[in-house]
């Protein structure tokens, strides 16, 4: 009569764990990646408020953006959540600022600028950003992504 088998050798194991042990190498660092991108298209998502306000007082104020401070005509002073620690608006300028937690190389109080320009004789507002503090390649490809160098939405 033949043997039967019992369960599994020690090599059959050894391989699985090792398969195992390389699909989490690859998926770890990618994972991080996705939620940073998240993190970071949920920041700029909260803020679509504050900039679409900024963007009407802008109109109302026929193209100057001087008046438009948070607080005033209607533009939200603060915004807290997950992401950002705070807000400020000073002449249509949106400096926001981020908590720790987003991910490597984004250190607590890194901030994102966003000013806006109006365009002349038209109704629309442009903006462009700026970042201190922001190393995450990351990142920084999230918010590209939204506002290209030569303005955006």
């Amino acid at each position: 009569m033949k043997k039967v088998q019992q369960g599994f050798t020690l090599i059959e194991l050894m391989i699985v764990v090792a398969i195992i042990g390389i699909l989490a190498a690859i998926a770890i660092p990618q994972y991080q990646d996705y939620t940073v991108r998240a993190k970071i298209s949920s920041v700029l998502a909260s803020v679509g408020a504050v900039k679409t306000a900024v963007g009407i007082c802008i109109q109302e104020q026929g193209g100057d953006a001087t008046n438009c401070n948070g607080g005033s005509n209607n533009i939200p002073s603060t915004l807290s959540t997950n992401e950002i620690k705070s807000i400020a608006v000073a002449a249509g300028v949106i400096t926001i600022t981020l908590k720790s937690g987003i991910g490597k190389d984004i250190p607590d109080d890194s901030t994102i600028i966003l000013t806006p320009t109006a365009a002349a004789n038209s109704a629309s507002v442009t903006w462009a950003y700026t970042k201190t503090g922001l190393t995450n390649a990351v990142a920084i490809t999230a918010i590209e992504k939204t506002y290209s160098s030569g303005g955006g939405s």
